[in-house]
């Protein structure tokens, strides 16, 4: 029976880069629809600016702000995937000793 810093070398995996872009991306696209067509359904489109209108160009509480929030989300949290999983397997690879 090995120590649990040779059990934790064994079990590391890296993560592919392109299937957390992709999950991330499309979960995070989806979420800011879904969350802007949740507003729409309790409190009616107001096209009032909020604070992910001044991330996202164009972004308001309304139906055609909810297609350009979900357009500007997917390349947002495709990035996102790849920096996370980028600095993961960058620490996983240095935490093995491998690199």
């Amino acid at each position: 029976m090995g120590t649990i810093g040779e059990t934790w070398e064994r079990v590391m995996m890296k993560l592919n880069v392109r299937a957390m872009a992709l999950t991330l991306g499309l979960l995070w696209a989806l979420a800011v629809f879904g969350a802007t067509w949740w507003m729409i359904a309790c409190d009616g489109a107001t096209g009032e600016p909020t604070i992910l209108g001044r991330i996202y160009r164009g972004y308001s509480i309304s139906p055609m702000g909810s297609l350009i929030g979900l357009l500007w989300a997917l390349p947002d949290g495709l990035i996102g995937g790849v920096v996370l999983a980028w600095v993961y397997n960058a620490l996983a690879v240095r935490g093995t000793g491998e690199g």
